[in-house]
Formats: C-alpha cells, sequence, structure tokens
C-alpha cells in the first residue's frame, strides 16, 4: 500500500468483518461501538484513543478494518495510517472518519493509503456497509460528499493535476468514477470490457500516483479535471465505488 495500485482484488472475508474503532472522543468512540456491533457481518474488537493506541492495538488485533479518526492527539491519524499500511505484510484497511466535510486532514489520510472516509452524522448502516466495502477490497466513494468537501476548500488551494498524460479515455474513465460508478458499470457505459475497465483505472492510479479510486477521485476535482458541481449518481453520500 505504500506505493501507486495497479489493480484492486477484491477478497470475500470470511466470516464478520473484525473492526477497530480508533477516535479520541470517548463517547463518539463508544456510541460507534454500539451500534456498529449491532450491524450484521461486523465484529468490534477494540478500540483506541489516539494514534499510538491505534498502531498498538492494530498489532495486537489484527483487524481486518480500522475505522479512523484524523485529528487524535500523540499521533493524528494520518500518521497512523501511514505506519499501519507499511509496517504489516497483510496491513487492515482504513476508513477515515470525520465531521468535517472540508477537513484538509481527510485529503492527506486517504494520500497516506486510507481505502475512504466517511462522515459522523452518515447512517449507521452506511459506515457499516463502508466497511464491509472496504474488508471485501475496494475503496469507497461518496460522491456528493467529495463534492462538497472540495468545494468548501479556500479558493487557491487546488493543485494542477500532475504531469500524468492521462489518455484521453483515461480521463473518461477517471469522470466516470467520480460520479460513483464500479468497474462493471463502467464497462456497460462505454460498452467495452471489465478486463478493458481495469487496465484504465490501473493506469490511471499508477500515473496521479494514488492509493485506491478514492484518492484518484480526489486528485481529479482538486485538479479540476473533474468539477465539484459534476454530478454523480444517487443521492448525497449515497454512492460506493
Amino acid at each position: 500500500m505504500t506505493g501507486s495500485v495497479a489493480s484492486e482484488a477484491v477478497v470475500t472475508p470470511v466470516g464478520p468483518v473484525t473492526l477497530l474503532i480508533a477516535d479520541d472522543d470517548e463517547v463518539t468512540r463508544s456510541g460507534l461501538r454500539m451500534l456498529l456491533a449491532a450491524q450484521p457481518g461486523i465484529a468490534v474488537v477494540g478500540e483506541a484513543a489516539d494514534g499510538v493506541e491505534a498502531v498498538e492495538r492494530a498489532r495486537q488485533l489484527r483487524p481486518d478494518v480500522v475505522l479512523m479518526d484524523v485529528r487524535m492527539p500523540r499521533r493524528n491519524g494520518i500518521e497512523a495510517t501511514r505506519q499501519l499500511l507499511a509496517e504489516a505484510a497483510e496491513p487492515p484497511k482504513v476508513v477515515v472518519i470525520t465531521t468535517f466535510e472540508n477537513d484538509d486532514h481527510v485529503t492527506a489520510a486517504l494520500g497516506a493509503g486510507a481505502s475512504g472516509f466517511v462522515l459522523t452524522r452518515l447512517p449507521v448502516r452506511q459506515i457499516a456497509e463502508a466497511v464491509r466495502v472496504v474488508a471485501s477490497g475496494e475503496a469507497i466513494l461518496f460522491p456528493a460528499a467529495l463534492r462538497r468537501m472540495v468545494a468548501a476548500r479556500p479558493l487557491g488551494s487546488a493543485e494542477a493535476l500532475p504531469n500524468a498524460a492521462l489518455t484521453g479515455r483515461e480521463e473518461e474513465v477517471l469522470r466516470l468514477m467520480a460520479t460513483g460508478l464500479s468497474n462493471p458499470e463502467i464497462a456497460e457505459t462505454l460498452t467495452v470490457s471489465l478486463e478493458t475497465v481495469k487496465t484504465h483505472v490501473g493506469n490511471v492510479l499508477t500515473k496521479l500516483g494514488a492509493q485506491n479510486r478514492t484518492h484518484a477521485v480526489v486528485i481529479a476535482y482538486e485538479s479540476g479535471l473533474v468539477a465539484p458541481g459534476f454530478a454523480g449518481r444517487g443521492g448525497p453520500g449515497s454512492s460506493f465505488a
């Protein structure tokens, strides 16, 4: 997870998805544990109150997924994510949880390798679904939330698109990724094979230096390749990649 990702392998977990919750707010942490433990297919195996403890607990418990707050004492969620993904042969997936859509820490965490982000105000069933999706090996994407996050950033914060030399088809695939379409749906939209789409997605991730498709879409929004008002499918915050 430390370099560019060329593919997104899907591995179906055996048994419930094991989850570690890392948040410095005890009330939030306890509430998430209670609510998520009641969701089908999820087993909450532990909690952490800061980034240092999150790394230590992940080493001990080896969860499938870590639900990681980005703003924590001792070590923030960005550095904890980077350390988790760099030091383990089979690291957990990381889902960032945040209250604020315009949180720069979220973008940084995605760049560190997090598989996606969720907002604390989302219904618990959507947070649970995000956990299950990343455990299967896919990144998650809420197009509406991403658009609002990028639109809320201060003027001048966007960076030029990296010298990626994306082909016309790769740009088209990236725009479709930004709407929340899955690889099979992109294949159907473009009338091409699924393998062709996977190749294009892999090329996009490699050229952008993106950790996963969610990170690639953030880069696309921030560079202006996809405008914040670009229409995604589904309602606000309802789509997964």
